[in-house]
């Protein structure tokens, strides 16, 4: 059993008999945030690697983050060819084996299937905490203290994905949401899902959001074998592709040039329901920082200046 402790998570959490396992995902681009990051920076580098944070990156905080639910030899994280010399100086504590490569960036649903196709084989069996590393979460331990909840509910309920929502200030177009249904009676603020969908108009999103929905963070936690099941399912010939690996890695450059983009999100979450937990995530303030809008306002939120705005004020506007 996962549990929280007033030093963080039991150590006993991740141990071989539990089998979970993190998987960071470091797969995107960043294009939109490309002038902020070379500001920062002083070259357009993918925002999950920018220290847009007073000194630590996205994916560093979010590698902090993940140690609190695995140990480091059971994190993961998932990269793409040409970031590969960013990502190899902030994951240095990692094993060099927990670095899995793509050769190009594809969208979330290639990302996906490439990294738990990987980790099928290393963790058969094995329930992951899938962990976008271009979101700002201000509370650790309580942002893991809801993701502990989601391994709670499919560790009873195998066939089921848990996504974990956060409830809406504003009409964002440019996020996903997720419409609830009927409570669990076992679990608070969980709950089966009505509909899932991908970045609505301005009216949709209004309406989905008067209705209860939350925005998707894309935190997710399942059974490997059970996505690998439901993608299957839905877009076997994306699934079929990239298994070709499994037997043939050093294909992966000629397999993912002609593979076409296609977002998890879209082609499958929004299309089982069905299958869904919705978990409401509380006492937590998160952003997707997308845009350099998103960025700002986080730091707005927090009554804190960017650093790279003012200089003089960098020494009062540190955390305490």
């Amino acid at each position: 059993m996962l549990k929280l402790s007033s030093h963080g998570i039991n150590h006993e959490r991740a141990n071989v008999s539990s089998n979970y396992v993190a998987l960071l995902l470091a797969g995107g681009d960043g294009v939109r945030l490309r002038e902020l990051t070379r500001e920062i920076a002083g070259t357009p580098i993918p925002k999950q690697y920018c220290k847009l944070w007073y000194g630590s990156s996205l994916l560093e905080s979010t590698l902090t983050r993940a140690n609190l639910f695995a140990p480091r030899d059971r994190i993961s994280v998932i990269v793409n060819q040409d970031h590969l010399h960013l990502a190899r100086e902030q994951l240095s504590s990692l094993p060099e084996s927990n670095i899995l490569v793509q050769p190009l960036n594809r969208d979330t649903g290639p990302g996906m299937l490439f990294s738990l196709l990987n980790l099928e084989r290393r963790y058969p069996g094995a329930i992951v905490v899938a962990l976008p590393t271009d979101h700002f979460v201000d509370n650790d331990r309580a942002f893991m203290a809801h993701v502990l909840r989601g391994v709670g509910i499919i560790t009873r309920m195998p066939d089921k994905i848990a996504v974990l929502g956060i409830s809406p200030d504003r009409p964002e177009t440019g996020y996903g949401y997720i419409l609830p249904a009927d409570p669990l009676v076992s679990s608070e603020k969980a709950y089966y899902v009505e509909a899932f969908e991908e970045k609505p108009d301005l009216i949709n999103a209004q309406e989905i959001i008067s209705r209860g929905g939350l925005w998707n963070t894309f935190v997710m936690v399942f059974k490997i074998s059970r996505m690998l099941e439901l993608v299957g399912n839905l877009v076997p010939h994306h699934l079929e592709r990239l298994s070709i690996l499994e037997a043939f890695p050093e294909k992966a450059a000629e397999i993912y040039r002609d593979l076409e983009s296609w977002n998890l999100s879209i082609e499958v979450l929004s299309k089982i329901p069905e299958h869904l937990i919705m978990l409401e995530v509380a006492n937590v303030h998160w952003s997707d920082w997308g845009t350099r809008e998103s960025v700002e306002r986080t730091y707005k939120t927090l009554n804190m200046v960017p650093f790279w705005t003012s200089s003089n004020s960098v020494s009062n506007s540190l955390p305490g």
